[in-house]
């Protein structure tokens, strides 16, 4: 099961943070499609939060598609976010440190590697919809 953290001095508010750790939680597998969300007292007694945020955040993921609650029962996973299935950007970034670790070990500084990794897909054929070279300007 999912455990909540939510940062009291963010900018982002309380009931926005559970949904986007609810959509990460999907995307990296950590939720799966039936899985049960915490109760909302459970979410308020590890937070420390309003149940009324509890409730936003939940109706937020409901009205997305991506929960469903089952009055009596609790709040169910439903669908995953749309996006690479599960897994998939873990791998991807392990294949960039990586990447990043040998443009490091070959001479590269931290700066180029970043800028280098940005850059790179827009002149990769590897890339659906991408151009494979610089485009003029």
């Amino acid at each position: 099961m999912i455990r909540f953290r939510v940062d009291t001095r963010s900018v982002v508010p309380p009931y926005l943070q559970i949904v986007q750790q609810v959509r990460q939680a999907l995307r990296m597998g950590v939720l799966d499609v039936g899985d049960q969300l915490p109760s909302v007292r459970e979410v308020v007694a590890a937070t420390a939060i309003n149940p009324n945020t509890v409730l936003k955040a939940y109706r937020d993921l409901e009205r997305e598609g991506l929960v469903e609650a089952r009055p009596g029962h609790g709040t169910f996973v439903r669908s995953r976010p749309p996006g690479p299935p599960p897994g998939t950007v873990a791998q991807l970034g392990r294949s960039l440190a990586r990447w990043v670790r040998q443009a490091r070990q070959a001479g590269g500084s931290p700066r180029w590697s970043a800028r280098t990794a940005r850059a790179r897909p827009r002149y990769c054929a590897c890339w659906p919809g991408w151009p494979s070279r610089p485009r003029a300007r």
